[in-house]
């Protein structure tokens, strides 16, 4: 957040949302009304195992506290505000949206090595959340033709984009649940790298995304509030390096 004091720019650096397992499944419990069986056990305990010791940007916060349950607990607000059923697939599949990105962290050795992870995962939580988790993974930039990094980035983001676009519900809700967080964090990171990328994929792709059918007004607002205040930050930047 920045306020304005004196004429002077200040930036104030907010807490980010931080949420300990204890409280994360008492707010499973009452928010969702969903019973923590083993199933939502089993995904947070491999949630556990793939991001323990993860932290975010600023090298300090826990990503399983300040990411994967606040992702999973907005995932469920906006359930509510939707007035939308809600069961244990979209709980499940917020909580493992991340994990096929630190798949090789995962230390259930035994189990993953003997018919691989993919198989592991997909087996013990169903394809449907398998197939979440997937269409979320950022793939290689590699994989991607184009003479410079840069245009293979811009290759890679159209074809998730269209992926996106064609994605069902609870995908586009986790996705959305999730780049929010990320902007918000980020934010807290006065001149982090990626403040301008999350400005202009915002711009680009996010705010319109928000509005396609089906719609998802609560995350327009809320992703378009998290762009303004970094717009903000960058302005703020542009200021004081002028």
């Amino acid at each position: 957040m920045i306020i304005f004091f004196n004429d002077r720019v200040v930036t104030v650096i907010q807490m980010i949302e931080s949420v300990k397992k204890n409280e994360f499944l008492s707010f499973i419990e009452k928010e969702a009304k969903i019973h923590v069986d083993s199933y939502i056990e089993s995904a947070v305990h491999l949630a556990e195992e793939v991001h323990s010791g993860v932290k975010r940007e600023d090298g300090t916060s826990s990503f399983l506290e300040t990411h994967i349950f606040p992702v999973t607990m907005n995932v469920i607000r906006h359930y509510k505000w939707a007035n939308k059923p809600m069961t244990t697939i979209p709980i499940v599949s917020a909580i493992l949206h991340d994990v096929m990105e630190d798949n090789d962290r995962i230390l259930d050795l035994h189990a993953s090595k003997s018919y691989g992870f993919d198989a592991y995962f997909s087996h013990k939580f169903g394809d449907y959340v398998y197939k979440v988790s997937s269409i979320l993974k950022t793939k290689p930039l590699e994989i991607y033709s184009g003479l410079t990094d840069k245009e293979r980035e811009l290759e890679r983001f159209r074809e998730y984009c269209n992926v996106l676009t064609r994605s069902d519900y609870d995908t586009k809700t986790i996705k959305l649940a999730d780049r929010l967080n990320n902007m918000r964090f980020i934010s807290k990171i006065p001149g982090h790298e990626k403040i301008m990328r999350y400005i202009q994929e915002a711009e680009d792709f996010y705010l319109a995304y928000t509005i396609i059918e089906p719609r998802m007004d609560d995350f327009y607002l809320e992703i378009r509030e998290a762009y303004e205040d970094l717009k903000k930050l960058a302005k703020e930047k542009a200021k004081i390096t002028a």
